[in-house]
């Protein structure tokens, strides 16, 4: 971080503040957030003043970080800068509304609010200030201020004054659009905003001048840095859902990484003082050092929490020392076969080291439900969700991806997250079935290649192709149904439910047919059992067999069943939010690839479901 902030100022912790969970999600780091006084952006994790530590070695090692937090005390910066008296119409930087403040505000009033922060006004008119409503962003990611200034002068036809003293209006009529707001200067210039909008408008302004004006400032306020630039920005409105899009990766804690002793090792004093030694080490003398103080450091620790010294060893070598870890993408299907793999029984819990992973196998034959191989009951399961870092104007696929912004600094060794537990159920499905569908219904390929087009000319799917098959469109749109059918049986919400699909095949490193819905809400104790009770013998097939014969009709049939392309880049075919839609929590793929026909037939065939024998 190259500019050094002077002060902080303490904010009203009842009128600004928001939950940990948001401060990783819509209001994460580089948002902006509207305070009932003011907007303001939330600044990078390095300046926030507190935060409480949370582990997933698994997850970490793949992002190459040491740790996840969750943040307690969150600092912003102020943005956007520009703000108006609503009475007399004055419009400027908040900078000159702070020094005209600082000159006529008496001293007592200065002594209680020295920056202007907590009550921000118009000292002549003793009204509250207003924030601009309109910024501009660019590809890069950057945000800035409107051009206020240049703009008024540029569309005026005149040269920037020397004390530019700009005003705010708008008309009489409220329906005169972005015509009947005007800005105008003291020195005469006048304008309103008509085209202020407009695709390229910045670049038609600065065709018949020779230097550039109203090229990207680069501004990053979240980082207080202003960086080169050569895109033309976009104006858009400060509450746009295209100014915001977080990149957020989620990872499941499994064994033998959720064991009690992990999690007594990494919660205990003494483990908190080995990293903070860790962390002040040069990185290339942290193995070393670490080397040379293993054997006190595991006495601390033993003597701390009651536990063998040897197996004490062995986590913080495995946590500290193992050179065979390296970045991963979470996304990749490596890193969801070990989840895969725990939660199929493949790989076994050692027993008695159940912490906050618990699993329960149950027989399949007590289902009586078709092409189901396994099912199993996840008592216990700790989700972390962490905030990587964010696009603007078009969303991103991967931290590689063109106008990426990472929001910390490379030496910052965590992440904003937070951690949700709960319970789940996991459907493992019969490979060799699915298999015979395919092959014996050519038109659910048919199907499945029209949304792989449809992908393939999207924004993501032009940079990101990949492979759509019918087998995933099915495991997917199954697992929508479910979250329906089991928020009305279990009592949660359909939004504290989420999913996880697990579809790959033998070529990819690892085949998976499988299913994980699980509560995505929980305090620190995790939930009440309602999800993994509804998954037992007898309840289960009831609620399967229900969520299949809804997803026959839809309140929008016959124009959803014969859809040809429908929702987000037309990436579902007979899916809507009559029938198989969720909310956005809930789903990994934005409600996309969905398709009920694969799962009951259609109006044409209604054999080519997977389950159209139930029916």
């Amino acid at each position: 971080m190259d500019e050094q902030i002077r002060e902080k100022v303490e904010l009203n912790r009842v009128t600004h503040s928001v939950r940990a969970v948001q401060a990783v999600l819509q209001y994460g780091v580089g948002a902006m957030v509207d305070f009932p006084d003011q907007t303001l952006i939330t600044a990078a994790p390095e300046y926030w003043s507190g935060s409480t530590r949370i582990f997933d070695e698994r997850f970490a090692k793949a992002l190459g970080v040491d740790y996840f937090a969750t943040p307690t005390d969150i600092s912003y910066a102020r943005f956007p800068e520009w703000y108006f008296c609503p009475k007399c119409r004055k419009f400027q930087p908040i900078a000159q509304w702070v020094s005209k403040y600082k000159k006529k505000a008496s001293q007592r009033t200065r002594e209680f609010d020295e920056h202007m922060v907590k009550h921000i006004q118009c000292l002549d008119c003793h009204q509250d200030l207003v924030v601009a409503r309109i910024v501009t962003v660019c590809e890069c990611g950057h945000i800035n201020d409107f051009p206020w200034v240049k703009w008024v002068h540029k569309q005026s036809k005149r040269r920037v004054c020397a004390t530019p003293s700009l005003k705010f209006k708008t008309g009489a009529s409220g329906t005169e659009g972005l015509e009947g707001l005007s800005i105008s200067c003291s020195c005469g210039a006048t304008t309103t905003l008509k085209d202020a909008f407009g695709k390229g408008e910045f670049e038609k302004l600065d065709k018949d001048s020779d230097t550039p004006e109203f090229k990207c400032e680069g501004n990053h306020p979240h980082k207080h840095i202003r960086e080169k630039c050569t895109y033309y920005p976009r104006t858009v409105q400060r509450g746009s859902s295209s100014v915001y899009f977080p990149m957020i990766y989620s990872s499941l804690v499994i064994p033998p990484f959720a064991d009690k002793l992990n999690a007594k090792i990494e919660n205990s004093k003494a483990f908190a003082d080995c990293m903070t030694i860790i962390e002040d080490e040069e990185p290339d003398e942290r193995i070393d050092m670490i080397k040379k103080r293993l054997s006190k450091w595991v006495e601390k620790i033993a003597l701390e929490i009651a536990a063998e010294k040897a197996d004490i060893g062995n986590i913080l070598t495995r946590k500290w020392l193992n050179e065979d870890a390296v970045e991963t993408d979470v996304t990749s299907v490596k890193y969801r076969a070990e989840e895969y793999a725990t939660l199929s029984g493949e790989v076994s819990t050692p027993t008695g080291a159940l912490g906050d992973f618990s699993r329960e196998k149950m027989n399949s034959d007590d289902y009586n439900l078709p092409h189901i191989k396994s099912i199993s009951l996840i008592d216990k399961v700790r989700v972390v969700n962490a905030l990587i870092g964010f696009s603007r104007i078009n969303p991103v696929a991967s931290k590689y991806d063109a106008g990426f912004v990472h929001i910390k600094e490379t030496e910052t060794r965590w992440y904003p997250a937070y951690e949700v537990r709960g319970e789940g159920i996991f459907i493992e499905f019969e490979q060799s079935d699915i298999d015979d569908w395919v092959q014996r219904n050519p038109v659910v390929t048919t199907r499945a290649d029209r949304i792989k087009d449809n992908y393939s000319t999207s924004f993501i799917g032009q940079n990101h192709p990949r492979t759509i098959t019918p087998k995933f469109i099915m495991l997917h749109t199954l697992s929508h149904l479910l979250i329906k059918q089991l928020s009305f049986e279990c009592g949660y919400s359909i939004a504290s439910l989420s999913e996880r699909i697990y579809c790959a095949e033998e070529v990819d490193g690892k085949q998976m047919s499988g299913i994980f819905i699980y509560t995505a809400s929980g305090d620190s104790e995790g939930t009440l059992g309602g999800l993994v009770r509804q998954g037992r013998p007898d309840a289960f097939p009831h609620i399967f067999k229900k969520a299949i014969a809804n997803a026959k009709t839809c309140s929008n049939d016959p124009v959803c069943i014969l859809s040809h392309g429908q929702g987000r880049e037309s990436l579902n075919l007979a899916a809507c939010h009559g029938c198989a839609l969720l909310p956005e929590t809930c789903c990994e793929e934005h409600n996309g690839f969905l398709d009920r026909g694969l799962i009951v037939g259609t109006f044409e065939d209604n054999k080519i479901g997977f389950y159209s024998g139930l029916l």
